[in-house]
């Protein structure tokens, strides 16, 4: 049983096992959520107030990154990777 949801296991099938991609993706996904966070935060702004923001954004962008990465709602193209073995 994992404590980490989703789990590790089914992320790295995401990747096709390769953790540092896994790292990678979920990272710059993350920036790109935090990003669109942010910028619906200026707008919100103007309609609501901070702590009713606060409450709409309760998962933090690395946790939504993995959820949409588990779901297959991002995903990579193996062909653009370059992948060099030493």
């Amino acid at each position: 049983m994992s404590i980490i949801e989703p789990s590790i296991d089914l992320l790295s099938d995401k990747t096709d096992n390769d953790r540092f991609l896994l790292c990678a993706l979920a990272a710059k996904r993350a920036h790109d959520i935090n990003d669109m966070m942010r910028g619906q935060r200026d707008r919100a702004l103007q309609l609501q107030t901070a702590v009713e923001i606060a409450r709409a954004a309760d998962k933090k962008p690395l946790s939504l990154a993995f959820n949409e990465i588990s779901r297959g709602e991002v995903s990579f193209n193996p062909e653009s990777i370059d992948i060099k073995n030493h």
